[in-house]
């Protein structure tokens, strides 16, 4: 059984995943890595339409803000292609489309938004306190090692995101997690990534889509998998506030406003060790039982 990549290894492979191949001014195709998974993560296709997106664009303007959905389940077993239009290029703002294709059809787009370095107000919400620090409490490899049966994918994929829970994860076995109202997450880039802005963005948009989801369960108590409940992320938004590196420690302050009609919102904020809010997400997703109808 090969082992999957982890530390800088892991690291290296996500930037060939967001390294895409340009095929002419407005389009790139991109891969997947080979884990066994049924479809695209969906913070690898977001990522990699960030990358598109960018490369569209002066270096001199960074992204602000994304908003995408998730139409169709991507195949990992197949290029992905992506398509970049020019909304709009103005004194101040650079506005993008890209629309990621697999067989002609498409299963995600994205508008991206990319600003000026400009000075004005500045202000944010406190971090929240008294929150241990990575090193103080378990890592991902702890949880896999006492819950191996119900690691799954987390056990054969590549590492390339270090993630440690400050709570239970949301993928323990059925009442080992109790109802609470917040999701707290340290993550980090595994390695250290190249200082370009736009690759630290799409890595920071990649880890984005890991466990936002997880504070609609942790409302309930509930978990994914079999005896809980499976899912998929349907919408997905992020606004970046600060520079940051992506390969240093952020905390994801990940809560649930509401849950309704199979749909679960949920809101996160990321801040960095020394409580600096670097980022915001908000995703709806779909959320069944196990067995239900898909």
């Amino acid at each position: 059984m090969t082992l999957p990549l982890h530390g800088q290894a892991a690291v290296d492979q996500l930037l060939e995943i967001l390294d895409l191949k340009q095929v002419d001014a407005a389009t790139f195709v991109g891969e997947s890595p080979q884990t066994g998974a049924q479809r695209v993560f969906g913070g690898q296709v977001a990522g990699q339409a960030l990358v598109a997106a960018g490369r569209t664009v002066d270096p001199s303007r960074f992204v602000h803000s994304l908003h995408g959905y998730f139409v169709r389940p991507g195949d990992p077993t197949e290029p992905i292609q992506f398509t970049v239009e020019t909304i709009r290029d103005g004194r101040s703002f650079s506005v993008r489309r890209s629309t990621a294709q697999q067989h002609g059809r498409t299963i995600f787009f994205m508008s991206a938004s990319f600003q000026v370095l400009e000075e004005g107000l500045d202000h944010y919400l406190p971090a929240p306190v008294d929150v241990p620090g990575p090193d103080e409490i378990p890592t991902m490899a702890d949880w896999v090692r006492k819950y191996p049966s119900r690691a799954g994918i987390f056990a054969s994929s590549p590492q390339a995101i270090d993630v440690r829970y400050v709570g239970v994860p949301g993928w323990v076995p059925p009442g080992d997690r109790d109802a609470s109202e917040q999701q707290r997450v340290w993550m980090r880039i595994n390695g250290t990534l190249p200082d370009d802005p736009l690759i630290h963005a799409c890595a920071l948009a990649y880890a984005s889509d890991l466990s936002l989801l997880d504070s609609v369960l942790s409302a309930h108590g509930e978990v994914w998998g079999p005896g809980g409940v499976i899912g998929a992320s349907l919408d997905h938004a992020l606004w970046l506030h600060r520079p940051f590196r992506a390969d240093e420690w952020f905390l994801y302050d990940c809560t649930s406003p509401s849950a309704s009609g199979s749909r679960g919102l949920a809101t996160g904020r990321m801040f960095t060790q020394d409580g600096r809010h670097i980022a915001s997400a908000v995703q709806e997703g779909l959320l069944r039982r196990v067995g239900e109808r898909k």
